[in-house]
Order: structure tokens, then C-alpha cells, then sequence
């Protein structure tokens, strides 16, 4: 199976059903990074800064599937990310 199906099947699947809806899920971690950061941090940085995460622990391990399955993951739900503006 591909990379991007992979991620795609994860994020519509598996990872719906632990984490819920992306946009929900992104905007709680965004508050949560506010706090910790006594700054504003706008949900729509979380995917970006996921994958920054992800880059970094790949720079370790290039042969991580999961981890560039994660990354493409991050990369797709960024892209569509909608905050209802």
C-alpha cells in the first residue's frame, strides 16, 4: 500500500475513532500550546508543527514507514484543514 493511502485510510479510520474530527482535535492541542507557550498559537499551526516533528525524528531514521506515513498524514489534514473562518 502506498504512503499517502496509508495516511489517508489512518486519518479517515483508526485515527478518527481515537482522536475524533482533525479540526477539533488540532484546535484543543492548539489551546493546550497557547498555555504552555503564554502565547496565541492558532490551531491550524498544529499539523505544521506535527510535521516539523515529524521531519525531525525521520532525520534519524529515513526507513521509518510510520513515521512518513504520519508526516504525509499531517501534510493532507493541513492542507484541508478548515477553521470555519
Amino acid at each position: 500500500m502506498s504512503t499517502l493511502k496509508t495516511a489517508a485510510d489512518l486519518i479517515a479510520g483508526e485515527r478518527r475513532k481515537a482522536y475524533g474530527e482533525p479540526d477539533a482535535h488540532f484546535a484543543a492541542v492548539a489551546v493546550i500550546w497557547s498555555v504552555l507557550l503564554r502565547r496565541d498559537v492558532p490551531a491550524r499551526m498544529v499539523p505544521l508543527m506535527m510535521a516539523a516533528l515529524k521531519m525531525a525524528r525521520l532525520s534519524h531514521d529515513l526507513d521509518s514507514e510510520d513515521g512518513w506515513v504520519d508526516l504525509a498524514g499531517y501534510a493532507g489534514l493541513g492542507g484541508d484543514y478548515d477553521d470555519h473562518d
